[in-house]
């Protein structure tokens, strides 16, 4: 008897053996591409959609330059397709025209890209990048200072207008930032892309790209293009923008819905919906698992 339970435990060990390795050979991609210090050396290159991929040949921003400075430098998210540092650079000298010394950047991507070990679902081909609302008080603040330091809200508590730190400056570097041809849109809350209609007179095509979005009062998300054979973008291009009024009206209601809750109509979840914290490095891209193991 005692030799039977013997073998059935061993059995049942043998069986038992190969669980670990599989699991280990199909880590949760956000632990393989938080892990990385540095990009890779391969030729750039944003891979698979802005949520479910990663980025080939990312560069840094340096973490000072004369019009910026990159905040949150332990989060090691100061890295971008070299498009993406190109323009970011480009539209701090910009704020120098609109009254600001420069801009504070939060966070662009991971040095190879991928999903994150918190925050952002999206942010992972090196193409997005958020812009602090807060105008810069210095741009030689330490390492310390930049983790401590916060933003600020340009939208009343309320919701349902604009809050004193709101100001000029911010409405002319959005506009900048939306002209630009490189910008695919710019998320941001529903309160501001009503303050840029009313103050544009719900003229401008460029309007169409300031996209009503949720927690985004602190800072303003940019998306530049898609533009290379390996990603995409699932999302609804911003020329069939419904209407004619470039979104302007969609806002507004948004606005109305938070004055009046129990107007708002109820959404269905998405039953399928997992956040890419969840995804295995086998969900990614193919080209994913390279860039992961290149040196």
């Amino acid at each position: 008897m005692i030799r039977k339970l013997s073998l059935i435990v061993a059995a049942l060990i043998g069986l038992a053996i190969p669980v670990a390795p599989a699991a280990h050979a199909d880590p949760l991609a956000k632990d393989v591409f938080g892990s990385f210090r540095s990009a890779n050396a391969g030729p750039k290159g944003a891979i698979g959609s802005y949520s479910r991929g990663c980025a080939s040949g990312n560069v840094q921003l340096p973490e000072s330059g004369p019009t910026w400075q990159a905040m949150r430098l332990s989060r090691n998210r100061n890295w971008g397709q070299p498009e993406l540092i190109d323009f970011l650079v480009g539209l701090s000298r910009a704020a120098t025209q609109v009254g600001w010394p420069g801009l504070y950047i939060g966070d662009l991507s991971q040095p190879r890209g991928g999903p994150m070990v918190s925050g952002h679902a999206s942010h992972q081909i090196g193409l997005d990048a958020d812009i602090w609302m807060l105008p810069p008080q210095s741009l030689r603040l330490s390492p310390q200072q930049r983790e401590n330091i916060s933003s600020v809200s340009v939208v009343a508590q309320n919701g349902l207008g604009m809050s004193r730190h709101w100001s000029a400056g911010h409405a002319a570097l959005i506009r900048a930032a939306a002209m630009d041809p490189r910008v695919d849109r710019i998320f941001l809350d529903a309160a501001i892309k009503v303050e840029m209609c009313r103050m544009n007179n719900n003229r401008g095509a460029w309007l169409q790209k300031l996209r009503p979005t949720p927690n985004h009062d602190y800072h303003f998300h940019v998306r530049l293009h898609c533009n290379s054979g390996s990603c995409n973008n699932p999302a609804t291009p911003v020329a069939q923008l419904s209407g004619n009024d470039n979104g302007c009206g969609e806002a507004a209601q948004e606005l109305r819905y938070r004055a009046n809750p129990s107007t708002r109509p109820r959404g269905t979840p998405n039953p399928d919906y997992r956040h890419p914290r969840t995804f295995r490095l086998s969900e990614l891209p193919r080209q994913c698992t390279n860039v992961a193991g290149a040196r």
